[in-house]
């Protein structure tokens, strides 16, 4: 039988993870050093997060429906974009870890930052999907789709700098995008960490449960305070991650 006391900081991370990842994103960066540290290789662990992804998403995509944001023929196709590149990135991912490709990611994540939270005075009024849609949506799906198969973390910011600048949607619609992509992608990425034996189902499961809870007030929160909370949200998370990737502490 597992560790009690394992069990119970996997549904504590999961739940921060699981907020953290609706709002804004990075929620992975603190879930797979949890499950490294509690005995798992880079492998399992990271087989292991993707249970956690899909059961966190299947409650946000409820939550979001229940608050009356759902497009789920966009959500599909956009979807549909991604699972080339996520099957082939999962698996790229049995052997991973470059320093100098984290480095640069941090670098790009304070650059999304920035992009995000600046006012878009072309189009004040970004609605759900009034903008023009720029055709470069489709490589930059597939790109973050190989990126999401192969190491999943800050994946969130990726899919969020894309469908907000490339869609021109709000931040609340951008979220419920995101949270569908990522539950139907995650789906052949765990299916190859399966097959080659890289998935602990007790941990994957307890901190499902964890992200499941995070993610459903977290969607609540996101839908009732509108953007600015999410802004707050997104700046911190990728502050922190952009840190922890240039090994600030």
């Amino acid at each position: 039988m597992e560790n009690i006391s394992h069990l119970l900081l996997l549904f504590g991370v999961g739940t921060l993870a699981g907020f953290i990842n609706v709002m804004a994103g990075g929620g992975s960066s603190i879930t797979l050093p949890i499950l490294i540290f509690l005995g798992l290789d880079s492998a399992l662990a990271n087989g292991t997060n993707r249970v956690a992804l899909i059961i966190q998403n299947i409650s946000a995509i409820t939550s979001f429906k229940q608050e009356k944001y759902s497009q789920f023929p966009q959500s599909l196709k956009l979807s549909a974009l991604t699972l080339p590149g996520a099957v082939i990135g999962a698996i790229v991912a049995t052997r991973i870890d470059n320093l100098l490709f984290q480095k640069i990611l941090a670098v790009v994540m304070i650059g999304i930052m920035i992009t995000i939270v600046m006012p878009d005075r072309k189009n004040k009024a970004i609605s759900a999907g009034s903008g023009r849609q720029s055709p470069w949506i489709y490589p930059a799906m597939m790109a973050i789709g190989f990126y999401g198969g192969f190491i999943q973390v800050g994946v969130g910011f990726l899919f969020m700098a894309a469908l907000r600048h490339l869609l021109s949607l709000d931040l609340i619609r951008v979220n419920m995008h995101k949270v569908f992509i990522i539950f139907v992608y995650t789906w052949p990425a765990l299916l190859i960490f399966f097959l080659t034996g890289n998935v602990n189902w007790v941990y994957g499961l307890v901190l499902g449960a964890g992200n499941a809870f995070g993610a459903w007030w977290s969607v609540k929160l996101s839908v009732r305070r509108g953007e600015k909370i999410i802004r707050l949200f997104l700046v911190l998370a990728m502050l922190i991650m952009a840190a922890k990737l240039l090994r600030v502490f």
